[in-house]
């Protein structure tokens, strides 16, 4: 048993190796929003090859099974994530910016460049979002996209219900991050 030392220092770097790939959030079954009740429409993980990036949540005012009927469903929505392992920050605003131009047509994208800027800015202007750490985007209807990172909201809301739904297709669109993760958002467990 003089070796427990050694047992101990293993188990704990494997740990320590283990948990980033471990799923941090528990995402409650509904939110409120702008006076609005949301249920958790679905959850899922983002891969990247096979590392776990971060987990997310899509809430809606009723629940939604295709792209074309989240898009369509007007209403308060959001997106709340949770960073899985180290996320840099410019990293994360670039993944964006090309989910949002793979998703949209360029007319779009130049109609919205102000609030498509905002969006990479907050999310490059922090270095980095270590795992556990949250970010959300949440969309009211009259006053705009929210960005928030811990829970801290990020400047003002930006952009319409055309905006949030251009930010949506990064997710749902033709072209998603994930196509797992965009069937587990519209509620597809197979």
């Amino acid at each position: 048993m003089v070796r427990q030392p050694h047992f101990r220092r293993a188990l704990l770097a494997l740990v320590l190796l283990v948990t980033p790939w471990m799923a941090w959030a528990a995402f409650p079954s509904t939110a409120r929003l702008a006076d609005t009740d949301l249920v958790l429409n679905g959850q899922g993980v983002r891969y990247r090859v096979v590392f776990k990036v971060y987990e997310m949540a899509l809430y809606t005012g009723k629940p939604v099974t295709t792209a074309e009927q989240l898009l369509a469903l007007p209403g308060p929505k959001r997106l709340s994530f949770v960073a899985l392992r180290e996320l840099p920050g410019t990293d994360l605003g670039l993944a964006f910016l090309k989910g949002l131009s793979s998703n949209a047509s360029k007319e779009q994208v130049q109609k919205h460049v102000v609030s498509t800027n905002r969006l990479i800015e907050i999310f490059s202007g922090k270095p980095k979002l270590m795992p556990g750490e949250t970010f959300a985007m949440e969309f009211v209807p009259g006053k705009g996209t929210q960005f928030f990172i811990q829970d801290q909201p990020q400047g003002a809301p930006v952009g319409d219900a055309e905006f949030f739904n251009m930010v949506l297709r990064i997710w749902v669109g033709p072209s998603p991050a994930d196509h797992q993760l965009r069937d587990r958002l519209l509620g597809k467990t197979d």
